[in-house]
């Protein structure tokens, strides 16, 4: 089993329940592969930096997953063949993603900035 990272970006016209049937239509061709998810989000509409296929806006949607290689290629035909994704992206992770701690104060900061 192999970590992937995924992020697809829907048409923002869609419904909010339209927006969820849609994620958990793409988790069921993950599913279906053997994957097992760590993490999935569906991060909200935001703009976009250009224009994709004539939107200016998309909702955005990430996986963290593992899986075995099959499931990459499964899932991105899935994305191609929805009309209602207008972009995705899949990443290959060589090691666990760790999850980023609040950086600690130094010294000078916690006395406040006192010599």
């Amino acid at each position: 089993m192999e970590l992937y990272e995924s992020l697809f970006i829907i048409r923002p016209s869609l419904t909010d329940e339209e927006t969820k049937s849609l994620i958990e239509k793409m988790k069921g061709v993950a599913d279906k592969t053997g994957a097992e998810f760590i993490k999935f989000e569906n991060w909200g509409k935001k703009k976009l930096a250009y224009e994709v296929r004539h939107e200016r806006k998309g909702t955005y949607a990430y996986f963290y997953f593992k899986a075995p290689n099959n499931t990459v290629s499964e899932l991105e035909r899935a994305y191609r063949l929805e009309d209602n994704i207008i972009k995705f992206l899949t990443i290959h992770h060589e090691k666990e993603l760790v999850e980023r701690r609040p950086l600690e104060p130094t010294a000078q900061e916690s006395d406040g900035g006192r010599i």
